[in-house]
């Protein structure tokens, strides 16, 4: 077969950093291709160069035979390429119909012809098992269907290869057959998808092709259902899973002794209509896992330990001193550290260099009569980079530039930089590959192991039960069951969830 797209020995240089080194990838019509990957390893960077965002330092892009120098994305899209991404990039102040049809709007006597519009919107939605009203604003509907609405407004503009970037990352169960149904669909038609994402079940469910990037590299390209799992796993980190994680059942009797020493505690805390007589402790050296299904009341513990939600009654106590906490500043100056599980709008400040995002927390602790001259916030940074192994050619890059894995870890950075007595994480390997999972948990035992308690929120169950010594399970924003010991084990968990 020909391939409808093909990319030669595409190479991307950034000063003091080379993001890809000739890598080649092939598409066909009617083929899903996944392309894989750790944070950092290139796949975005491929993207971009393929779509036109991003101006390639060396090699060939051939589309339908013929050779293009993309400059921008109009001009990919103008032949027939088109990107969804994981952050929703539409207008949320226009309607759907107007976003769907952005650039190209059907017209009538040379003026936009917005029944017509409607119409075809309707129809273009019904693919999706959307029955939504699209005439009004999209900033109406959930950043669910705002993705969906995105991946329709790829197809509209009639693409032949439609990029899907972690599609499926704010998409429930449904959600996510839904779209995998008009995956499937968009296959038969004979478009050519490119697959990006973190959920490798999602992989074996959905693709045809696999290509695997490692360090701007190209490791292989394999057929889907003669990959075995671990060996897909074995090529994206390059080492294999067991090498990183280590045994944490046989360290958790080294500490044993000190996470007999109380750090925190929560006595009957409830907060309006977030959390319900709520009771916790947490020792030192300790990691406490928090489980339960969406809504559970998980993310409302860490936002009420944090300050940011106010308590109705209850007491929380740190290392025996009672906490008032109104707000976050509170919890800092207490000693109490949270990585979000939003980083994108809760966590980074975006334009910010790296540097700058490390030490906020610091210098906000200090006051700002105290500044921290760039001296020391560049030493600080540049510790941290290392010590956390963060992928900057230098400590001045924006932080939004980094990928996923590598923004968490500069959060990480932040936090570590005041030296907090209790480290709450929300999912801090949401959204992030299986390398940088890796990494994390690694940290997190190291951190545990040197007299840092943390509480940790994760929907892996196999994540939680890897590093926790004990596991509480919540539901319907109460806390229903704790497990330690030999009951903790995800299928202990699971059940638990289930049940109550």
């Amino acid at each position: 077969m020909t391939a409808v797209l093909e990319l030669k020995n595409i190479s991307k240089i950034y000063p003091g950093v080379k993001a890809l080194e000739d890598v080649g990838l092939q598409l066909f019509s009617g083929e899903v291709h996944a392309l894989l990957g750790e944070n950092g390893a290139g796949k975005s960077t491929l993207v971009k160069v393929m779509t036109g965002a991003e101006i390639k330092s060396k090699g060939d892009i051939i589309f339908q035979k013929k050779t293009y120098n993309f400059s921008t994305p109009i001009e990919a899209q103008q032949v027939g390429i088109s990107t969804v991404y994981q952050e929703v990039n539409l207008l949320p102040n226009l309607s759907v119909a107007q976003n769907l049809f952005l650039g190209h709007e059907p017209k009538r006597f040379g003026f936009i012809d917005h029944s017509l519009m409607v119409k075809k919107a309707k129809q273009l939605l019904t693919r999706f098992n959307l029955d939504i009203d699209v005439t009004v604003d999209l900033s109406s509907y959930s950043v669910a269907v705002q993705q969906l609405i995105a991946i329709a407004r790829g197809i509209a503009m009639s693409a032949q290869v439609l990029i899907l970037d972690e599609p499926t990352a704010s998409l429930d169960a449904d959600e996510v057959k839904v779209l995998f149904k008009v995956m499937n669909q968009l296959k038969s038609e004979g478009v050519a998808i490119v697959f990006i994402t973190h959920f490798l079940d999602q992989v074996y469910q959905i693709s045809d092709r696999i290509t695997v990037l490692r360090n701007g590299k190209k490791v292989g390209e394999y057929i889907t259902d003669k990959l075995p799992q671990p060996k897909l796993v074995e090529a994206m980190l390059g080492k294999e899973l067991k090498e990183l994680t280590g045994s944490h059942r046989a360290e958790s009797s080294m500490t044993q002794k000190r996470e007999n020493e109380k750090l925190l505690r929560m006595e009957n805390v409830s907060s309006k209509g977030s959390i319900q007589q709520f009771d916790l402790d947490v020792s030192k050296g300790q990691a406490v896992g928090l489980a339960g299904l969406l809504g559970s009341g998980r993310t409302e513990v860490c936002k009420a330990l944090f300050g940011i939600d106010r308590l109705n009654e209850g007491r929380i106590t740190l290392a025996g001193l009672k906490l008032r906490l109104s707000q976050p500043s509170d919890a800092i100056h207490a000693g109490i550290a949270l990585c979000p599980e939003d980083r994108k709008t809760d966590g980074i400040i975006g334009p910010l260099s790296i540097r700058e995002n490390i030490t906020l927390a610091l210098q906000a602790r200090l006051g700002w009569w105290r500044y921290l001259s760039k001296q020391k916030s560049q030493i600080l940074a540049d510790l941290y980079i290392e010590k956390l192994l963060i992928a900057t050619p230098d400590a001045d890059k924006p932080i939004n530039q980094l990928s996923g894995g590598n923004q968490q870890k500069v959060i990480l950075a932040r936090w570590l930089a005041i030296e907090p007595s209790l480290l709450i994480l929300d999912e801090p390997t949401r959204g992030i590959d299986i390398g940088a999972h890796a990494e994390i948990l690694s940290l997190i035992n190291s951190l545990r192991k040197g007299g840092m308690s943390l509480l940790v929120t994760s929907s892996e169950l196999e994540e939680l039960v890897a590093f926790a010594s004990k596991v509480v399970v919540m539901r319907d924003r109460k806390k229903v069951k704790e497990l330690s010991g030999h009951e903790l084990t995800s299928q202990h968990v699971m059940t638990a969830i289930a049940e109550g």
